[in-house]
């Protein structure tokens, strides 16, 4: 399974960005061996409408969860059109790895 997961960084110790839309990355993982694309968010400097363009370089990565602090409404709405599992609600605190390591956690039980 492929989850995309706001970030600071390009990295699996960056910490997990609060922000969707303008998040510095995106790193697409792969949930079975835990390699990773670290993508930047071009929509980070866009003016306007920087949620939606985040969430179609989600969809076109082919993500189907999202973790992430907060997604805005014309971003969560175009991401569950397409099928996407959003979990919002981390914090700045966390790092990517352990993000990822929870939710996975959470998602067996």
């Amino acid at each position: 399974m492929k989850i995309a997961v706001t970030s600071t960084g390009g990295s699996l110790d960056a910490l997990v960005s609060e922000k969707f839309g303008r998040c510095q990355y995106f790193l697409i993982v792969d949930s079975d061996t835990m390699k990773f694309e670290a993508v930047s968010n071009l929509g980070e400097q866009m003016q306007n409408n920087a949620g939606p363009k985040a969430a179609e370089l989600i969809i076109n990565k082919g993500a189907e969860v999202l973790l992430s602090g907060h997604v805005g409404d014309k971003a969560e709405n175009t991401l569950r059109k397409a099928g996407i599992k959003i979990v919002n609600g981390f914090t700045g605190n966390e790092k990517v790895k352990d993000a990822l390591n929870n939710y996975l956690k959470t998602k067996e039980n």
